[in-house]
């Protein structure tokens, strides 16, 4: 049985027309449903209106019985005025009741209901008349009165027939809800398996050439190309897509050897040239360790020279002794690495000994936490930073001061180093910055050259060590005056 006989549609169609037919009979069942649960509430809701209706009449006929008396008692304007009202709206009640006699004993009490207020809403007006004529027969007000309690008598008498009709009619209306929706619940229980049962067959109609697809795919991914071909005719996107298939298995029969063999390749080409940028990475970071500078020395021995003539040798053998302790550090087992609490102990030897060389002329201020910074660095990081400062800091100054700031963040340990000097030149600054090779190293080591290498060699280590670029930074500080240098030390590494 063909279940889509609009099989030459596109895929799209079908699919939606799948939908919307399904959609639609859910839609259709739903409203059956709220048309018919509507009426049995309705029906319910009504039970009771005879009696509120004959409450409404019973309030409005004593309403009009007060009205007579109070104007028979006081002879006043509101009374007179309350009781024509009233009395009007009796008269329209009265309209839609029972006119005529009746074999139905609720319709026949009724009637008489009808007559009685009819009754009743004459004689008050008749005594409202004499009243107002000063007329002192009180007939029709006593007929009045009879009336008015042979009519309560009456309408209690109905009310309770009404009561006991409008249980028994509530209670089937109840019992008949109660039906209703067991009977939907069977209803919409084989309604919706119908429905999926039909959905699940279109469906299936649709996909039945996708899961075909799919296990030649299958078999194409496991290398078993010795597969029959497709050969689908049709125009939707499916008879297409086997087509499709069946020019790729064709193709890919043809090509495969040559796709491996480049893969191959490609991955011992890849391979190579990775190990070949670990080799030269090294082989750079071990160039870049071996920079310190060579007139640092000849002016440190100088230094302790003068001060062994000028001063006692408790003093000069302190010097010695940060001096020591200082190449000892940079040169100690060739270590390309230390750890920032170490970097931070050299730094206090250098600045030791370049205090002793420019005296007075050099503050230096640190602000370190008392505490264990276990992270490690490029070794000789900061003692270029540090000798940058001040001999910036000392250039246009009598007096030179440089500030060392530590501090940490969940991702970084932060260290600034900041001078007083007259600044970096924004040009040298992206020098520095976007050096990326040891060729821009192979300049002139004379004036601000030297520095700008030191810098360069600073920044290029960092990042080859950590293999990224924001672990440099260099900034005009707060003050407007001076060089600011950021060295981020990532954590977890």
């Amino acid at each position: 049985m063909n279940l889509l006989p609009f099989s030459g549609r596109s895929l799209r169609f079908k699919i939606m027309f799948c939908v919307t037919g399904v959609t639609s009979m859910i839609i259709l069942s739903l409203f059956a449903f709220i048309f018919m649960n509507r009426l049995s509430i309705n029906a319910m809701g009504n039970s009771y209106t005879s009696n509120a209706n004959l409450n409404t009449l019973q309030m409005l006929l004593s309403d009009l019985e007060y009205s007579m008396e109070v104007y028979n008692e006081y002879h006043t304007y509101e009374s007179i005025d309350s009781f024509f009202a009233t009395r009007v709206k009796v008269e329209d009640f009265r309209k839609g009741m029972q006119s005529y006699p009746s074999k139905n004993p609720v319709y026949q009490k009724e009637y008489i209901v009808n007559n009685l207020s009819q009754s009743f809403s004459h004689y008050s007006a008749l005594a409202v008349a004499d009243k107002r004529a000063n007329k002192e027969n009180t007939e029709s007000f006593e007929k009045a009165l009879r009336c008015y309690r042979t009519l309560i008598t009456e309408i209690t008498e109905l009310n309770s027939m009404l009561m006991e009709n409008n249980a028994k009619g509530y209670i089937n209306n109840r019992n008949r809800i109660l039906r209703i929706s067991e009977l939907s619940i069977v209803f919409y229980v084989i309604y919706f398996i119908v429905l999926l049962i039909f959905l699940y067959l279109m469906v299936t109609k649709i996909i039945h050439p996708l899961e075909e697809i799919s296990e030649v795919a299958e078999k194409v991914a496991d290398r078993e190309f010795d597969i029959p071909l497709f050969n689908r005719s049709g125009n939707d996107e499916i008879a297409k897509i086997c087509r499709a298939f069946d020019r790729m298995i064709v193709s890919i029969k043809e090509y495969i050897n040559t796709i491996w063999e480049k893969a191959r390749t490609e991955t011992e080409l890849r391979q190579k040239d990775i190990e070949m940028q670990a080799l030269y990475s090294n082989a750079q970071l071990k160039a870049f360790q071996s920079q310190i500078n060579p007139h640092f020395l000849f002016n440190t021995l100088n230094t302790g020279a003068q001060l062994a003539m000028m001063e006692g040798a408790d003093k000069t053998c302190n010097f010695i002794e940060q001096t020591s302790d200082f190449f000892r550090y940079n040169l100690r087992q060739q270590k390309t690495v230390a750890s920032v609490t170490d970097e931070l102990g050299m730094v206090e030897n250098y600045v030791y000994i370049m205090k002793v060389r420019y005296g007075q002329r050099l503050e230096f201020e640190k602000n370190i936490p008392d505490k264990i910074f276990t992270e490690e660095l490029p070794v000789m990081t900061l003692q270029p930073i540090i000798e940058n400062c001040i001999k910036h800091g000392l250039q246009d100054s009598e007096k030179g001061k440089v500030t060392l700031n530590v501090g940490e963040n969940p991702a970084f340990v932060l260290i600034t180093i900041t001078d007083n000097g007259s600044g970096m030149d924004p040009e040298k600054r992206e020098e520095i910055l976007n050096a990326r090779s040891s060729h821009k190293m192979s300049v002139s080591t004379d004036g601000d050259k030297n520095t700008g290498i030191g810098l360069i060699n600073v920044y290029s280590r960092l990042r080859l060590y950590f293999q990224r670029d924001d672990v440099f930074d260099i900034m005009t500080p707060d003050s407007g005056t001076g060089t600011k240098f950021i060295v981020r030390i990532p954590k977890h590494v």
